[in-house]
């Protein structure tokens, strides 16, 4: 009896806490944990440039192919969250546990093609990139082992997610947070053979990645199965659904499509820098690097919103829901108006992060100042689309997605890269985001009024 009790105050504090309190209870730890996740990629890119300007290059070009697994995994893992907290917010417990299974079983889908892409296509991958030897050799490796050591990213963001439905973030933070350390730590040791252990190269930054994952997926598991009544994977949960399959793919595949998206992004940004040099397609990975610092406190405040708003949409709370909405966004905007002074002001301190020329300096501050100026329009439209995903309209998320990287980048970075100005190009970014806005104005506007209006005011807040 005890146990029922607690286990329905944890699954009411989502319907119950105040607002304010409740996302940043939910959100902080997550932000702690992707900003040491942030900083350890920082991190890793310095170790890599340490082994050989080639090594970095590798990985560097392994990019694309990486990022596409974190976004199938992540994606998959927005589709099990939403839905989770939804069933939770309805009070089918059953119904939860059956979502959780289903979730496992398409994330091992997706982990085995990964592996059959690492053993396959990491050959013709690196060869259509490349045709420089140590790096095409350095590059494969690094890809297989990335490709076939995937079951540790793949259980670490399902296991994670079950944590962030039932609001244990503080729990997901740890799993995530020991991951972390665990690279940061063992990169140099494994890259550089420090004590006693080989000297393993690029393959050791693979396998610091690989090994961190796994331990964070251990841990996750193991939080779960002690610490998480309210999902409870069990033998029979586990079975052939096409309707929760159907569900979690509605909501997970349009957010993997729409983060998957940012790779083909990237790389058709390089190929339309690189006709003005290489450094300017160096400045483009350097804001990577730095935006993602900036980016990770918005995403973790969006993981937190997700479940605050499937679970209060699936209790029919309607003002929470409001509040949710607009406590999130005006919190994201001030995010982003951070990161726009950041921008704005120390452009040239980042840039002597990864030990810029001077031709890099000379070309990078002015770039940052520009780009700078969209954050806030970012920040606005990432925020809304973890609206949309809660909600499940994750297709609201996908179109505002290929419109702000696709349809509205990339068609004005070629139209000013004709200009034959390298600082016209860096409008573009400005431009799509600035018109990606009014894209997800217009989503938001359409769920206040089919979705949200039509509830019944139940007077909760």
């Amino acid at each position: 009896k005890m146990e029922t009790t607690k286990t329905m105050q944890t699954e009411n504090k989502m319907g119950t806490m105040p607002v304010g309190k409740l996302i940043f209870s939910m959100s902080v730890p997550m932000m702690i944990s992707m900003i040491v996740q942030a900083l350890y990629n920082i991190v890793d890119s310095v170790f890599v440039s340490m082994i050989s300007e080639d090594a970095l290059a590798a990985v560097s070009l392994a990019f694309p192919l990486q990022s596409l697994m974190i976004a199938f995994s992540t994606g998959i893992g927005v589709g099990i969250n939403s839905q989770l907290s939804r069933a939770l917010g309805e009070k089918k417990p059953q119904r939860a546990n059956r979502i959780a299974a289903s979730g496992v079983i398409l994330e091992l889908f997706f982990t085995l093609l990964f592996v059959l892409t690492g053993l396959f296509l990491a050959v013709p991958f690196f060869r259509a990139q490349t045709a420089d030897a140590s790096i095409f050799s350095q590059g494969v490796l690094y890809t297989r082992i990335v490709c076939c050591g995937s079951l540790g990213i793949f259980m670490e963001i399902t296991f994670e997610r079950f944590l962030q439905s039932t609001g244990r973030t503080t729990l997901s933070m740890i799993s995530q947070l020991l991951g972390a350390v665990f690279n940061i730590i063992m990169d140099p040791v494994l890259i550089f053979g420090l004590f006693g252990l080989p000297k393993l190269g690029i393959a050791g930054a693979a396998l610091a990645t690989v090994l961190g994952q796994c331990l964070s997926a251990l841990l996750a598991i193991y939080l779960n199965q002690r610490k998480n009544p309210e999902v409870s994977l069990k033998l029979s949960s586990f079975g052939f659904h096409p309707e929760l399959l159907q569900r979690i793919l509605a909501v997970g595949i349009p957010s993997t499509i729409m983060q998957a998206l940012s790779s083909f992004m990237v790389y058709s940004m390089n190929r339309i820098l690189i006709g003005f040099s290489s450094t300017a397609t160096a400045i483009l990975g350097v804001y990577f690097k730095v935006s993602s610092l900036i980016f990770m406190p918005l995403y973790g405040l969006n993981n937190g919103t997700v479940p605050i708003l499937a679970y209060n949409y699936g209790a029919g709370h309607k003002r929470r829901i409001e509040h949710t909405l607009r406590f999130s966004t005006l919190t994201a905007l001030g995010f982003m108006f951070v990161g726009l002074l950041l921008f704005e002001l120390l452009p040239a301190f980042f840039f002597r992060l990864f030990n810029a020329s001077e031709e890099m300096l000379r070309l990078g501050i002015p770039a940052f100042r520009i780009i700078g100026l969209c954050l806030p329009f970012v920040g606005f439209s990432i925020s809304t689309s973890s609206a949309f995903q809660a909600l499940g309209k994750g297709f609201y998320s996908m179109a505002a997605s290929i419109g702000r990287q696709l349809v509205f980048l990339l068609p004005a970075a070629y139209l000013l890269a004709a200009t034959g100005e390298l600082q016209n190009v860096w409008w573009s970014i400005v431009i799509a985001e600035g018109a990606g806005l009014f894209v997800s104005l217009f989503f938001l506007l359409r769920i206040l009024r089919l979705l949200i209006a039509p509830l019944p005011d139940d007077g909760v807040r």
